[in-house]
């Protein structure tokens, strides 16, 4: 019998982004940009974490508009800082408004999703691990895209973060083969 990757565990919420969310590829400009930044929340801290206060997130950021961020200065880190809701780092708050300037470049530039799309040639890598030791924590891949997002001006996207990325916006299949999430993803690509 096929068994879902192992590190979602049993919790619903974990769970149903497993099967609903991770892996699934994304094209969205806008929506690869909230989750890199979400991956950069969760540094130091477990994905769950940032899962259970995503609503959260997304009201304090009110919606992950990067044009609207962008344009944030110390009263809404001051705002940001108070709000129990997120995780309160200073550093990773004004990363966001640097990476949302950083968004806002490339966008107008040829697009985040073109840019990031490009390093696979539009299709997803689909990577056939059988076991969870298998699976990189990063990728001399995901060590570039991240220098070459730094040398745009983002933070927060250390060669970790940036893998945890791929992984979740489905450039990158890691679904263990043994996962039925494996082929439905893969026949997304």
């Amino acid at each position: 019998m096929a068994e879902r990757c192992p590190w979602c565990g049993t919790d619903p919420l974990y769970v149903a982004y497993h099967d609903e969310e991770w892996g699934v590829p994304e094209r969205d400009s806008r929506a690869l940009w909230e989750k890199l930044v979400l991956d950069g929340f969760q540094a130091g801290l477990a994905w769950i974490t940032i899962l259970r206060k995503r609503d959260a997130f997304r009201a304090a950021f009110e919606g992950f508009d990067p044009g609207l961020i962008a344009t944030w200065g110390e009263p809404e880190v001051q705002r940001l800082l108070a709000d129990p809701g997120i995780v309160r780092h200073r550093g990773k708050i004004e990363a966001t408004i640097d990476n949302a300037q950083a968004w806002e470049r490339i966008e107008a530039r040829e697009g985040f999703d073109t840019f990031l799309w490009r390093y696979f040639d539009g299709a997803p890598l689909q990577n056939a691990w059988s076991s969870m030791a298998e699976v990189p924590a990063e990728t001399p891949l995901s060590q570039r895209i991240s220098k070459d997002l730094k040398k745009e001006g983002f933070r927060f996207v250390g060669p970790t973060i940036v893998y945890a990325f791929l992984q979740a916006t489905g450039l990158v299949n890691d679904h263990l083969v043994t996962c039925p999430s494996h082929a439905r993803v893969a026949a997304m690509a």
